[in-house]
């Protein structure tokens, strides 16, 4: 979901969310080839970040929503996502497996009426099958990373669980006019739900603060076409 924060992970109604700000970074030294068909978007500490990175996300995102962000947009995105791959690197986290990457392509799939739609839409999003698994190994290492940094310090108790059982799940039940499931069978799912919800926040204002450190040089605006 391109319009919610960097963080989209798991939805309140339970619904896993594909993260689509995270989309593969391709660093060229400002004296390589690349620089000659290409645009520096913006320099980030010693590295930068190009047009086509930028332009990159936005097929993605169009690819799973259907629709994509603005280029500045965009760049705020893969700013972010420099900060958590930076500290991912650092404290060398591991890559995800190749099954796990499977997973999250199979997913990506079944999120579409068909697999004939998902090959429509990812054809007019300009991107090969490659580049779609790309950018979804680099999603899943990025949000294990913020995940194994960050759920140790949530704790959910009963009555967070017992409060959004009563205003979310309750309203939405009776809304669709359904039966709404109870509590003890919610529980597990609730409490994932608000862990999910914690770990957001708190990655949220950890970004803020690492932004603040950074030297970031945005180009993107000044660039002409």
């Amino acid at each position: 979901m391109p319009s919610g924060g960097i963080f989209s992970r798991r939805a309140a109604t339970f619904t896993c969310a594909v993260a689509l700000f995270f989309s593969s970074l391709t660093f060229v030294h400002p004296s390589s080839a690349q620089e000659l068909i290409d645009r520096i978007a913006a320099r980030v500490e010693n590295d930068i970040i190009l047009l086509s990175d930028v332009r990159h996300l936005g097929r993605y995102q169009m690819l799973v929503d259907g629709k994509s962000e603005s280029e500045a947009q965009l760049l705020d995105r893969l700013i972010d996502q420099w900060v958590v791959q930076n500290e991912a690197d650092a404290s060398r986290f591991p890559r995800p497996t190749d099954a796990e990457i499977d997973q999250g392509v199979a997913a990506l799939k079944k999120s579409f009426p068909s697999l004939q739609e998902y090959e429509e839409r990812r054809k007019q999003s300009g991107l090969s099958e490659a580049q779609v698994r790309d950018k979804i190994a680099t999603q899943i290492h990025l949000t294990n990373y913020l995940d194994s940094r960050f759920r140790p310090s949530v704790q959910v108790d009963a009555k967070a669980i017992e409060d959004f059982y009563n205003t979310a799940v309750l309203p939405r039940a009776k809304a669709r006019g359904q039966e709404p499931p109870s509590l003890e069978g919610s529980r597990e799912v609730i409490q994932e739900a608000l862990i999910e919800q914690s770990i957001d926040a708190q990655a949220e204002q950890w970004l803020k603060e690492s932004r603040s450190r950074i030297h970031v040089e945005r180009l993107l605006n000044e660039e002409k076409e």
